[in-house]
């Protein structure tokens, strides 16, 4: 569990594997009301909220608010402070993965922001029937998403018909790892079965292309790599510094209103309150 009353599949992050230069985190969420993610700080990283099946409501201390639905992609660069509250927007299943992306030290106190595609602007590869790519971030068959991505970052989304093929680049100086969300597949060179929920870290002697091949109708999973930053991780909470007195100064920051906290401490979302009676 993490959150409020939020139950969290956690792949990266967990104590069997508590980072992947430059991922911090990947959990699949699965919340309904009255639980979810009410007013919390982040300091030194992005995060990247994906749905799946449901809606998020999405509100920070700025002012910026939103709602995340079905497909849609929130890129949110926590950078030298957010304050934010995330929470389910009606009483069905809000269902999705949030993944923790760390930034280098020359971007940890640069200004925040968002990028959010609707459905719509998720781009797509269809290299034939029974095989669908969203492509979050990167490229997949030619196809290219327009993310911008501080940390260089590759993010697909895959779903395949039963014994369908594909394989994915993967760029020799990236570090990844695949998680699946349903069905099961056959994953490498090596033909690794593997079924929902489960974490295979790409190694550095599978070649330039990870090939996978379906065992079932149901087949989902995603395909995550990135650069390596190569910096000392320093991580407390919501803080991802590069040394014990940042992460000290993270927290003085937030608790007194400063350098990039400013009116953090007071604020209240309004959304927090949504399902309490």
């Amino acid at each position: 569990m993490d959150g409020v009353g939020a139950r969290v599949y956690r792949s990266i992050g967990s104590f069997a594997l508590r980072n992947l230069d430059p991922f911090l985190m990947l959990d699949e969420f699965d919340v309904h009301a009255p639980g979810g993610f009410p007013d919390h700080p982040h300091r030194g990283f992005e995060t990247v909220t994906y749905m799946l099946e449901g809606e998020f409501l999405h509100e920070d201390f700025k002012g910026h608010k939103g709602r995340i639905g079905p497909g849609d992609l929130q890129w949110m660069s926590a950078a030298r402070g957010i304050v934010h509250a995330e929470i389910p927007a009606n009483n069905k299943r809000a269902h999705g993965l949030q993944l923790w992306i760390n930034l280098s030290s020359k971007d940890k106190m640069a200004e925040p922001n968002y990028q959010e595609y609707p459905k719509e602007k998720v781009v797509e590869a269809v290299p034939e029937e029974g095989i669908n790519i969203k492509v979050i971030a990167g490229e997949s068959y030619g196809i290219k998403s327009p993310v911008m991505t501080r940390t260089p970052t590759m993010f697909i989304d895959v779903k395949l018909k039963k014994g369908k093929k594909m394989e994915q680049v993967i760029p020799k100086n990236y570090a990844g790892f695949i998680y699946t969300i349903a069905g099961s597949a056959l994953f490498g060179e090596s033909k690794h079965a593997s079924e929902a929920h489960h974490t295979l870290v790409l190694s550095n002697n599978e070649g330039e292309y990870i090939p996978v091949e379906s065992t079932s109708d149901d087949c989902h999973f995603v395909i995550i790599a990135g650069q390596p930053i190569k910096e000392p991780i320093v991580q407390h909470g919501p803080f991802v510094m590069n040394t014990e007195r940042e992460i000290y100064q993270a927290f003085a920051d937030y608790q007194q209103g400063r350098n990039g906290f400013e009116g953090g401490p007071e604020w209240v979302s309004t959304i927090r309150d949504r399902w309490t009676s």
